[in-house]
């Protein structure tokens, strides 16, 4: 199971995260000032694991970000760093290209997207396709929603 999923970029902000297990805000907080320590020190040769309180961390860079899962300790690391590169190329997809600047913008698609593949800490979706073409088809009918919404709002200013 995925107790957590952080985004920290280079500088040590933290840009997405997202809690499967409890945790109190102060626990949050101390969470992420830990895990940003350990893992922006670590040199780019090592592994992309850290055991950490009895669970184990998987990170993994893309350009300026720390795309980081923690896990129990005894799932499977290898499987978390494809549930990580999945969910990359998704934003890819998504974004083209995607970059630390999507995310920091259109946090909430971000977000969206996570949701679709995860649920609860598990695997939800491992199809690119599908989870591409859900996002398409929510995103559609909400822009549709804002349209509308917006055409009865002049409507309404106008009468």
């Amino acid at each position: 199971m995925i107790h957590f999923v952080l985004l920290i970029s280079r500088q040590g902000k933290v840009r997405l995260t997202k809690w499967y297990s409890p945790y109190s805000q102060k626990e949050r907080t101390k969470v992420l000032r830990e895990l940003s320590g350990v893992i922006l020190t670590r040199g780019p040769k090592l592994c992309n694991f850290v055991e950490w309180r009895g669970y184990k961390v998987v990170y993994k860079r893309y350009a300026s970000l720390y795309f980081c899962m923690c896990i129990d300790q005894d799932d499977n690391e290898l499987e978390v760093l494809e549930i990580i590169h999945h969910y990359v190329e998704i934003l890819d997809r998504y974004f083209g290209s995607v970059c630390e600047l999507d995310l920091i913008f259109n946090f909430h698609k971000a977000y969206y997207i996570l949701d679709e593949l995860l649920i609860a800490g598990e695997l939800q979706e491992s199809s690119k396709k599908t989870v591409a073409r859900l996002i398409a088809d929510s995103l559609v009918e909400t822009a549709k929603e804002e349209a509308s919404s917006i055409s009865n709002i002049i409507a309404q200013a106008t009468k």
